[in-house]
Order: structure tokens, then C-alpha cells, then sequence
């Protein structure tokens, strides 16, 4: 009989999972599984290890359940193996993306567990670099940054909804850094106020950062903000909003890469996010892992351009939207000089 190993947050969206535990193992015992379950520990790594422990002992599959933070560890665990099992998501975070992108549903986890009755699966592409893997976003520059200022329970995978959450008054602290970032089709050399790496096409709640992403094709969508101008930002959000208009703009490099090399030219530390967490500082590599780790998937319902619609709690986090690209475009032009960004005289010291 096949093995299957649940591995879950036992804090995750209020306890959900332990309140619901019974239930997703019948589930994963009628798919045909001889199933056990591990609690995630307060101790570093603690998904990452059991991963590794039950991928190297054969187990057939692992539910990864908890936020996309659980789901990052339980893929950091078995992406180095050899031979790695299949996986399976069970949402029970705040931001839920990789759900999102799978169409695994996120306000109901038995539902989530019967996913994987329908016996549907795609083969994943991951992100790694010189030391971690990564499942759906990589990112560095002064727009990510501002994250790390952000309350934890505000806090998400992609810099622009930490402002919807915390309020206008971050933007006018970024600054451009001087980069070089490297990618197939070419070089990019000069200041740019974010760089970012997608794998899907859902970051934070978005669905139109990367409107044409794709789970399988060994490529990155790669989105370098070159401009630090708080307005011409918040138009690029709007653009973004609106269909996913962004990408033409010129003020944004938009391209498909499966490698990306970055290297500062200034000695200003440039931090790098993975997955909505800290994950070193440049110099740093990227690399597309194709079609790297089996995820089980509700393709009935992802289209072939995998870009999904709205549930009621996608309309408020819009409304929410609309109102932070209002609340910023009121900012006083008396706070900002003549480029935009915030005058010398009313800087806030970082926290």
C-alpha cells in the first residue's frame, strides 16, 4: 500500500488542522494511502527535517498543510533527493498563494484534501539558489525591503500588499539601488528600486504581477522596477490592477528567464526575499528547476494561461487596493522634492 505522510502546522489559521486532522486522513486513506501525520515543532527547520526523513524512507507522498511558509520548508526538505515523493497542499495560512495558483481550494481543507481524490497532478517547477529553494517568488531592492518593517501578521510575499496593509507613509522611503542583474536574453545595469522573480502567477494576493506565468516551462517571470518615483510607482500598481497593464511599461523590464544572476555595484547591503521571508543578501544566483517536484492540482480548473479569478475575498483585498492608490495619490507634493521621492528634511529613521 502507498505511504503518505501529513506534515502540518498545528498553529496555522487558528488550529484549524488539528481540528480537522481525522477528517484529512480518511480522506487520504480512501485515495489509497496508509497515512501518518507529523506536528511541526517551534524549532528551526523543524518541516524541512521530516520532509527529508520521509522522503528518504520511501514514503509515496507528503501533504504539505499550514501557510506558504510550511509549504516552502516541506519543499526545501525533499527538492535535494534523488528520487522525491509526489506532494500535496492543504492551505491553512493568511495569504495561501501557492493554493491560489494550484486552485486548491483555501477556506475549506477537507475540501483541499479531496483534491487529491481527483488523481490529478502537474510537474512543478521550484526556484533555487546558491543554498535554498523556493516555490513562488524571489526578490530584492528597496520595494521588498520595506516587508521586513512590516507587523508579521501584515506582512506578505510582495512588497506592494505589505503598503496596502501598513499605508502609504513606506513608499516614499524607497530608493533606487545600483544592480546588475543577468538573465538569458540579456544584462541589466543601472538603478532599480525591486527586482523580482515569480514562479507562479499569484503573489500576495495578486493575480496579475505576472499575468502570463506558467507552473511547468522552466522559466521565471522576471519584473525589475526601475523607477523610484512614489506616483510613478503607485501608477505602475494601478496598471498592474488593471488587467495586468504593467508589463508594457517602460519604466519595468518584464521577460521570461531560467537563470538570474545579481550582483550590487554600490557596498549598500541588498537583501534578498524568498517566499515573503529573509534569505540572504546578494551576490546571488537563481536557478529554474524544471518540472522539479510532482504537486497534486485542480487542473480541471486552472486555465491553460493559469490566471484565476476573484472570490469574495479577492473583491475586498481589491477594494482595499483601490484605496491605498487613493490614500497615496493625496500624499502632499510638499513631503516629496522634484524627483518624487520623500525631502530630506522629512525622513523617518529606519526601524
Amino acid at each position: 500500500m502507498k505511504r503518505a505522510r501529513v506534515i502540518y502546522n498545528p498553529t496555522s489559521g487558528k488550529e484549524i488542522m488539528k481540528q480537522n486532522l481525522a477528517d484529512i486522513l480518511d480522506v487520504l486513506e480512501r485515495a489509497g494511502f496508509e497515512t501518518s501525520a507529523y506536528a511541526t515543532t517551534p524549532e528551526p527547520n523543524s518541516a524541512v527535517k521530516e520532509a527529508r526523513r520521509a522522503g528518504l524512507a520511501g514514503f509515496d507522498l507528503i501533504v504539505a498543510a499550514g501557510g506558504d511558509g510550511t509549504i516552502n520548508e516541506v519543499v526545501n526538505g525533499i527538492a535535494p533527493l534523488e528520487k522525491r515523493p509526489k506532494m500535496a497542499i492543504i492551505p491553512a495560512g493568511t495569504t495561501n498563494d501557492y493554493a491560489r495558483a494550484l486552485k486548491v481550494p483555501r477556506n475549506n481543507v477537507k475540501a483541499a484534501a479531496e483534491v487529491i481524490l481527483k488523481k490529478q497532478t502537474v510537474k512543478m517547477d521550484i526556484g533555487k539558489t546558491d543554498h535554498d529553494y523556493f516555490i513562488n517568488i524571489a526578490a530584492g531592492g528597496h520595494l521588498t525591503e520595506l516587508t521586513y518593517d512590516v507587523p508579521s501578521e501584515l506582512k506578505s510575499v510582495f512588497g506592494y500588499l505589505a503598503y496596502l496593509a501598513k499605508g502609504a507613509e513606506l513608499l516614499p522611503r524607497v530608493k533606487p539601488i545600483p544592480m546588475k542583474l543577468v538573465y538569458d536574453e540579456g544584462v541589466y545595469e543601472g538603478n532599480a528600486s525591486m527586482f523580482f522573480l515569480g514562479l507562479t502567477n499569484s503573489v500576495g494576493g495578486f493575480e496579475q504581477i505576472a499575468p502570463d506565468a506558467k507552473l511547468d516551462d522552466g522559466k521565471f517571470s522576471l519584473i525589475v522596477v526601475k523607477t523610484a518615483n512614489v506616483f510613478e510607482i503607485v501608477h505602475l500598481v494601478a496598471l498592474m490592477m488593471n488587467g495586468g497593464k504593467h508589463i508594457k511599461d517602460p519604466r519595468l523590464l518584464y521577460t521570461k528567464t531560467s537563470k538570474l544572476e545579481v550582483v550590487p555595484k554600490t557596498e549598500d547591503r541588498l537583501m534578498i526575499n524568498l517566499d515573503g521571508e529573509y534569505g540572504g543578501d546578494a551576490p546571488m544566483t537563481f536557478t529554474n528547476l524544471h518540472q522539479h517536484i510532482e504537486m497534486y492540482a485542480n487542473l480541471d480548473d486552472i486555465p491553460d494561461e493559469a490566471v484565476v479569478g476573484m472570490d469574495e475575498a479577492d473583491r475586498d483585498f481589491d477594494i482595499v487596493s483601490k484605496e491605498f492608490i487613493q490614500e497615496v495619490e493625496h500624499l502632499s507634493q510638499e513631503d516629496l522634492d522634484g524627483d518624487g521621492k520623500i525631502a530630506d528634511d522629512k525622513q523617518s529613521p529606519k526601524q
